[in-house]
């Protein structure tokens, strides 16, 4: 018998050895221990074996995932001189009591910090639906359900998630959480979108009224609107002397002009020279709406026309009041008088008949009476007492925007209130500026505008839209709060929009399948695929763009401008396109400046077609077009771009076929004749008008019905088989489909053409 002394970190243990062979043992103060050699080593084994047991089920409950997860930064090992480490893995040596103790000393510690956690937030039952969302967090996915962190990961294990590198912040994916919530016997719903906090408002506004004490006198602002081609530039070119008139593409103005003119009386007239063409509606509408006084041009020869009604519209809406400028008086066919009576029906009275309007007879090429246009203007600005305040911050009306190859984006304005200077940082629409330079109407840089004064403004991040309201704010920190603020507005009223027109279209897809079904409802399931598989089979391997081009009758542009207001007249234009039965037209995208190659790009993704007015595309951008098959159709007179646009839209129409009668024949008898072992019908007709040709088409009319239509299997003269029977002669013919004849019958020869269809869209010019 051998004795065996057992040291652990200095520690004896009183805890018997069972040594291979014999039984052994030492306790704590040395004393030898005789050990029965079979029915206490059962005992001691059994013991040992309950002992191990318990361990394993503390230690696989402290290695759960959530323990170990959860609890990491908490993890203290506890180790002590009395239960070392080591003898973890040696849980033989131990005592039943103490074995337990340590082993479930860590456990007992984290236990009590989650029950801490549990009284503080309890955990809510959830019966039924959940509410899942995207971008969930293990924690969040348990509190919805009502369910502990744990359960999250056992249901999380019948995936392909790493559940042992989850944490319990861990984002899931949107798959993986409505599997957890199958497989735990819930249902899931999609939660609302939690309603977002309601914003401050930051925007710009104008000032209060000023104090009339402060007011000081300004230039009157005159708008000169009229008729196409009825003399308005030509009459401020005389004003001015200048040659606007002979630099304008087509002899017509296609672009709204600001101008401060300076009469040899010392007074100063800003003028607005405003498009005549009804394309440009909006244009004269603006200048209606910044003016003062409103300049009505009517040629003397052709009286009131269209855009004078129109003219004279605008300046009743705006409450602006007018002076009659009669035009061409030095012409031989010019009948002032006419036009004054003409206009008395569009409640315009002059002076002469009792009215308020002044009315001046002049000729704007040859110069006559201008001043006394002028003065008559000015006595009518000095009646109106035109003042504004020329301190404080600047308000003004953006006129027209453009991009400028050389001074980026570019406006013309004319200042309301305050003296604009360099510097001042502006807001407009979604746009603002720190004002660099300011130019006037012949491009001469100048330093301040006062109210009622046109000037160019270069310092735009954007380029504004035409009819913007300016406003001066504080700072460059001010003008992006404001520009932030109206950008979050047009984002909240487009997804108002948006969502209007996705539940209407949710609804009418839904009507369609709907009714869909129902057409197959008495099919099997398989049957209504192979119905549906055939329907659709042509679309599954096409492209995009083939899917495009497989549908003709669609027209997609690109639109690009010089300035914001042509721009705006043409896509004015376009939302008047009522043909869409006819050929879809949509714009994919609109600007300013010359066509590029993401325009190219655009255009070639869409199968669309590029228009540009006033606008240029050099020569690397036209052979990019070329080579990706792009149209680029460039035009500076607004009229021939519309009558292109309508020569494309005719050209994806699909042709019309007319029928082209040659011939007539009657049925004058009815026979039969044998071919083979079937009869065939056989009608002995005369022609009457035009001729018989067999290699043409041909129908059978009944009472005004057409009853057939095909082709002649044959036609006979007598019994001679012939290509053509004239007028006059008789002949026998059969057609290619069994078809039983009547005396009286009528045969018709004919041709079919196609002939290209024109849109009806008329654009009202």
């Amino acid at each position: 018998m051998s004795l065996r002394a057992v040291r652990a970190g200095g520690i004896r243990l009183s805890r018997p050895l069972v040594t291979r062979g014999r039984p052994s043992g030492f306790s704590a103060v040395g004393t030898l221990m005789w050990i029965p050699p079979l029915e206490e080593m059962n005992r001691r084994l059994i013991l040992k074996f309950e002992n191990l047991v318990q361990l394993r089920g503390a230690c696989r409950q402290l290695c759960t995932p959530s323990y170990r997860k959860v609890n990491r930064a908490q993890w203290k090992p506890v180790q002590s001189s009395a239960h070392p480490v080591w003898s973890v893995l040696c849980p033989q040596f131990w005592q039943k009591d103490k074995l337990i103790s340590i082993a479930l000393s860590q456990r007992r510690h984290l236990a009590t910090k989650e029950e801490t956690k549990k009284k503080r937030k309890k955990i809510p039952l959830t019966k039924g639906e959940v509410e899942i969302r995207q971008k969930m967090t293990v924690e969040e996915l348990a509190q919805a359900m009502g369910k502990d962190i744990d359960h999250i990961y056992e249901a999380l294990l019948y995936t392909d998630v790493d559940v042992a590198s989850l944490e319990r912040d861990s984002i899931l994916h949107e798959g993986h959480i409505k599997l957890v919530v199958k497989k735990s016997g819930m249902k899931y719903k999609s939660a609302k979108l939690k309603e977002e906090k309601e914003r401050e408002n930051t925007d710009a506004v104008k000032r209060p009224p000023a104090d009339p004490a402060v007011l000081t006198p300004r230039p009157p602002v005159v708008t000169i609107l009229g008729h196409v081609d009825h003399g308005k530039t030509t009459l401020l070119d005389s004003l001015r002397k200048t040659q606007v008139a002979a630099m304008e593409a087509g002899g017509i103005t296609q672009h709204i002009g600001a101008f401060l003119v300076h009469l040899p009386s010392g007074e100063k007239i800003t003028f607005l020279d405003t498009p005549g063409h009804a394309a440009f509606s909006a244009m004269r509408a603006r200048g209606t709406h910044v003016t003062d006084i409103v300049i009505l041009v009517v040629a003397a020869e052709d009286g009131v026309m269209q855009q004078t009604v129109e003219s004279i519209q605008h300046a009743k809406k705006a409450g602006v009041p007018l002076i009659l400028a009669i035009n061409k008086c030095d012409k031989p066919e010019a009948d002032p008088e006419r036009v004054k009576k003409e206009l008395l029906a569009h409640d315009v009275v002059c002076e002469e008949f009792g009215g308020d309007v002044q009315a001046v007879n002049i000729s704007a090429l040859k110069g006559e009476n201008l001043m006394v246009l002028a003065e008559a203007t000015v006595a009518l600005a000095e009646m109106l007492e035109l003042k504004a305040d020329a301190t404080g911050l600047v308000e003004g009306t953006v006129i027209e925007s453009r991009k400028d190859k050389g001074k980026g984006p570019v406006t013309t304005a004319i200042i309301q209130r305050g003296t604009l200077r360099k510097g001042c940082v502006l807001v407009a629409g979604k746009s603002w500026a720190k004002v660099r330079f300011m130019f006037d109407e012949n491009g001469k840089a100048v330093d301040a505008a006062s109210p009622g004064i046109p000037v160019e403004i270069m310092g735009w991040k954007e380029v504004p839209s035409a009819g913007d309201e300016i406003l001066e704010v504080e700072s460059e920190q001010r003008a992006h709060e404001v520009v932030a603020w109206r950008t979050y507005v047009e984002q909240q009223e487009r997804m108002k929009k948006d969502v209007e027109v996705i539940e209407a279209k949710q609804k009418e897809h839904r009507m369609e399948y709907e009714k869909k079904q129902q057409k197959l409802a008495h099919l099997t399931w398989r049957q209504r695929k192979a119905v549906l598989y055939k329907a659709n089979k042509h679309l599954m391997f096409s492209k995009p763009k083939e899917r495009t081009e497989m549908d003709k009758n669609v027209l997609l542009l690109v639109v690009k401008g010089d300035v914001d207001g042509s721009v705006e007249a043409i896509l004015n234009i376009l939302d008047s396109y009522d043909a869409d039965d006819e050929c879809k037209l949509d714009v994919i995208h609109f600007g300013m400046g010359d066509i590029s190659e993401t325009d190219i790009s655009l255009a070639e993704a869409f199968n669309g077609v590029v228009f540009g007015f006033s606008v240029k595309a050099n020569e690397s951008i036209k052979q990019l077009a070329a080579k990706k098959g792009i149209k680029i159709k460039l035009h500076n007179i607004i009229y021939q771009l519309i009558e292109d646009l309508k020569d494309e839209l005719n050209s994806r129409l699909p042709p019309s076929v007319v029928e082209n009668t040659i011939g007539e024949a009657s049925v004058l008898d009815i026979f039969s004749v044998t071919v083979g072992k079937n009869k065939v019908p056989v009608a002995g007709c005369r022609v009457h008008k035009g001729l018989l040709d067999k290699k043409m088409k041909f129908k059978l009319i009944r009472n005004r019905d057409v009853i057939w239509k095909g082709s002649l299997s044959s036609l006979k003269h007598h019994k001679d088989d012939v290509q053509v029977i004239k007028t006059g002669m008789d002949c026998g013919l059969s057609l290619d489909k069994y078809i039983e004849f009547n005396i009286g019958d009528e045969i018709i020869c004919y041709e079919e053409k196609e002939v290209e269809q024109t849109t009806s869209w008329d654009p009202g010019f």
